[in-house]
């Protein structure tokens, strides 16, 4: 959410003195006197510049999608909200708690396909991950565009169409983590969320202020999030009867929404068009739910009119809403439902940037020799 106008200004002359010295950080690996670590295995960065979401998550298991089926994929991720410290594999005993949420989301929707890892220096965390699975070919990077200790054979960059980076300013007085020249490191920039509805002009526009600030050859692309039908949770548990999904478009059932979202704005928008909204509790982001929290959840439930009342809420809150429900099964008498988001690339440009990664996938292969022998 934007600051206010007044608060800005008077925010600005820190928001120089924080550019400046993320000038300075970035440009001791610019000039090489500082140097990122490189690794003989496919380094994908995804990342962005402001603090917030940019969904990050859903284009980073586009990725794994892309490309699970030709080599062997694993995602490290700082493990945001975690009360654990260092490197960490994902396995079947973890939470949200010792991981974080997005990392156990990767791994409870592809399981052992694929291997996911947690540290919050992935330049520690990638030899252990190598060492616990040396079959891995390709290192998908979350949230890691600042991480300049590992340096990535791509670097893709994602900023939100309804919060672009160019019309933005540096913290405190805006949301930008570094100033908006650091997009020079950025082999691709997506912009992302956008409207279905997109134009080619709008499209051009939007493309010739990126220019301003990224490399010349850097791609551009436009994506926007695809909603699929709710899934019930209890379908997903150990615990309980199985249910079917019971939300429709033509369904007349209360619908309350609950999100721990950066930016749960968009996910309201279409519950609120797609099946209509009574009641939206919002949570911080990453927040971590508490038994206090399903009683609270429960209590709003029960406040709704109509006799057709269900809960609806996001992925990543469901992967930690699943944690408390098996261990309160009593509270499966509720409907909760999560809507599943995915990725979809705009203007036809899906296979462009799909040949694009698995092209430069092959000739990384070929230039580290053919010990690699990377099938993608």
């Amino acid at each position: 959410m934007p600051l206010n106008p007044i608060l800005a200004t008077v925010l600005a002359p820190f928001a120089v003195l924080y550019g400046l010295v993320t000038d300075v950080w970035h440009g001791l690996y610019d000039l090489a006197w500082r140097k990122g670590t490189t690794f003989n295995r496919f380094v994908i960065g995804v990342g962005n510049l402001v603090v917030g979401g940019t969904g990050k998550t859903p284009h980073v298991e586009y990725l794994v999608r892309l490309l699970r089926s030709n080599v062997a994929v694993a995602t490290l991720s700082r493990g945001y909200g975690r009360q654990t410290q260092g490197y960490r594999l994902v396995g079947p005993t973890d939470t949200a708690a010792t991981v974080g949420d997005e990392p156990l989301q990767f791994y409870q929707k592809f399981g052992e396909n694929i291997a996911v890892a947690v540290g919050e220096e992935r330049a520690l965390a990638i030899p252990y991950l190598l060492r616990d699975r040396p079959q891995t070919q390709v290192i998908v990077l979350d949230d890691a565009f600042q991480h300049r200790a590992v340096q990535p054979a791509l670097n893709l960059l994602l900023t939100d169409y309804n919060s672009l980076f160019f019309n933005d300013y540096p913290l405190p007085s805006g949301r930008l983590r570094e100033r908006r020249h650091g997009a020079q490191r950025a082999d691709a920039v997506l912009v992302t969320k956008c409207p279905a509805t997109l134009s080619e002009v709008q499209k051009h526009t939007i493309q010739a202020q990126i220019r301003r600030y990224s490399r010349e050859n850097s791609a551009i692309f436009f994506t926007k999030f695809f909603s699929g039908n709710p899934v019930a949770l209890a379908t997903q548990l150990t615990v309980g009867p199985e249910r079917k999904p019971v939300l429709t478009k033509e369904s007349r059932a209360e619908v309350l929404l609950v999100t721990g979202l950066a930016n749960p704005d968009p996910l309201e928008a279409h519950v609120r068009e797609t099946y209509g909204l009574a009641q939206h509790l919002r949570f911080a982001d990453h927040h971590e739910y508490s038994f206090r929290d399903l009683e609270k959840i429960g209590r709003a439930l029960n406040a709704l009119p109509g006799r057709e009342k269900v809960v609806l809420t996001s992925e990543k809150d469901a992967v930690k809403l699943r944690v408390l429900l098996v261990a309160h099964p009593e509270m499966l008498r509720w409907p909760i439902l999560y809507v599943p988001i995915e990725v979809e690339f705009l203007f036809g440009e899906g296979p462009m940037f799909d040949a694009w990664v698995l092209e430069e996938i092959r000739r990384f292969a070929v230039l580290s020799g053919p010990s690699r022998n990377f099938s993608a």
